[in-house]
């Protein structure tokens, strides 16, 4: 049980640490991007930028059918077995029935632009740009298709390329043809652009890949391979929709109960969770392939792997979103000036939201579409949409964007609970409850000498947040081996995984053997 558990646990984290360093990558570049536009643009303007995308980003939902998943879990699931052929046919078909839906919902979003810009945005000046948007999609479903493709193969250093390709295409065209005078167009063009290029670059990985991994052998049928598909796509494609809509429906109830710099603040506050997601998404993406493995495999090593993997997220995400809870104010002032003066505050209140993770927010999703428990997920998605839909306009009414916060927190907070009390009933999953309380004990006593840096220090703003930080750090990090947070068998099975991700060595290696000294203290 150890062997398997451990070379999973090895393949998830080699995954995770391409994805995560690919998608920290893209995100710094199209962070500093963004900065940049909403500098040069403005706050009313940078909120044009994102309401014209707000209706291709929805439409685009409608393309995936629960496909990406689904490949990313049978292509596991067939490597596992070795049915080379079969996941040729499940990536070649699935690209394909993807490419024909993003060809119909290019047509939809681009012939409706004028209805969708006059009846949901309540802006009809929006519709050129929304057309321009639109082209978008063509390109991003074959992205996403060979993303998912790659990380389902284990071959997410490519996913990682595209995924930077796409970043450094998208910034350097946007910033590019704002500076030259095409304001929202030209930032929206690059967005077109961005995705253009990653996919062409894509598909011919993905090509060069699938080729290499074919061989002769035969087995199943291509509708039999489809119909598995979709059957376990669909509760996931209802799902994505769902969840995809939620900031859509978002950005409409803001459009109608808030202003443009209202947005454009709650979007300059966004653009800091992207931090987040160069974390959060990289690890539920990792996971999923690392469940599907194990669905074949004993309960006990099911929820043994549960546990550990809801630890080490909690772990990670945690001290981060501390981090961005206390700096918030000075992250904001620094990058984007004082005229963003709302963005701090729904930075540290949408920041709450990460707080769920100790309670398997993240590790969930995956542990359920791994096993194939697609129905689940669906139910959590659902009783998130509805407590949110009822919600938010009343919320936002009221407390305009803060309301609008308040009523997604509420909503991922009940749905979080019901779908780790269907985890317990039907799995018996069980959380490290004791090892969970000590990470956000370590968390909050870590946030000591930032504040104390952060109220008592007269400095410049960035010296202040930089050295703030990294005395947050060092404590956190040593105060989880010598409160026992994590085990010394834990630490030195951490030291000889990092050992073949030759990338990751030198970052973690030192910190490890740190941890594995104070490990050896008996306190």
């Amino acid at each position: 049980m150890a062997d398997e558990l451990t070379r999973i646990a090895e393949e998830s984290a080699r995954g995770g640490f391409f994805l995560i360093s690919g998608t920290a990558i893209a995100t710094i570049v199209m962070a500093v991007a963004s900065i940049l536009i909403a500098r040069f643009l403005g706050p009313e303007l940078y909120g044009q930028y994102t309401l014209a995308l707000v209706v291709p980003q929805l439409l685009f939902l409608f393309t995936d059918l629960g496909i990406n998943q689904g490949i990313t879990k049978f292509t596991a699931n067939f490597r596992v077995k070795n049915e080379t052929t079969r996941i040729r046919r499940v990536i070649k078909y699935g690209l394909m029935l993807r490419a024909f839906t993003g060809i119909a919902i290019f047509a939809i979003n681009y012939a409706l632009a004028d209805s969708f810009a006059s009846i949901l945005l309540q802006r009809p000046d929006l519709a050129f740009y929304i057309r321009i948007a639109a082209i978008s999609i063509l390109f991003q479903v074959i992205f996403t298709t060979a993303n998912s493709a790659f990380v389902g193969l284990d071959k997410t250093e490519f996913s990682a390329l595209t995924t930077n390709i796409q970043a450094i295409a998208k910034a350097t065209v946007s910033i590019g043809l704002v500076l030259l005078g095409f304001s929202v167009a030209g930032a929206i063009t690059g967005y077109v652009i961005g995705y253009f290029v990653a996919a062409i670059a894509g598909i011919a990985i993905l090509l060069i890949v699938v080729r290499e991994k074919t061989n002769k052998q035969h087995g199943g049928n291509v509708s039999n391979d489809l119909k598995i598909i979709i059957r376990y796509g669909t509760p996931l494609y209802i799902s994505i929709l769902l969840t995809g809509f939620i900031p859509i429906y978002q950005n409409v109830v803001l459009a109608i109960f808030t202003t443009d710099a209202d947005i454009g603040n709650y979007k300059a506050a966004v653009n800091f969770i992207s931090l987040m997601t160069v974390l959060t998404v990289p690890i539920t993406t990792a996971l999923l392939p690392a469940f599907s493995k194990l669905n074949s495999s004993s309960a006990q090593k099911l929820r043994t792997f549960y546990k550990l993997a809801n630890k080490y997220t909690t772990i990670i995400i945690i001290p981060v979103t501390f981090l961005l809870i206390i700096f918030s104010k000075e992250i904001v002032q620094i990058i984007y000036g004082s005229t963003y003066d709302s963005a701090s505050l729904f930075l540290t209140t949408y920041c709450l939201l990460y707080l769920l993770v100790g309670l398997g927010y993240l590790v969930l999703p995956s542990l359920y579409n791994g096993l194939g428990e697609t129905k689940t997920t669906l139910r959590m998605s659902l009783i998130t949409s509805i407590i949110l839909a009822v919600l938010s306009p009343i919320l936002t009414k009221t407390y305009s964007v803060q309301g609008l916060i308040a009523a997604f927190l509420v909503a991922n907070t009940v749905s979080t609970l019901y779908g780790l009390q269907i985890a317990r009933k039907n799995l018996q999953v069980k959380l490290a409850t004791g090892e969970l309380l000590k990470i956000y004990l370590n968390s909050t006593v870590s946030s000591i000498p930032a504040l104390i840096v952060l109220y008592f220090w007269n400095s410049p703003q960035l010296l202040k947040t930089i050295i703030g930080g990294v005395a947050y750090l060092f404590l956190y990090i040593t105060l989880t081996p010598v409160t026992r947070t994590v085990a010394l068998i834990e630490i030195e099975k951490a030291l000889n995984i990092t050992r073949k991700i030759p990338f990751f060595a030198p970052i973690a290696r030192p910190i490890l053997l740190y941890q594995q000294r104070l490990a050896n203290v008996r306190f």
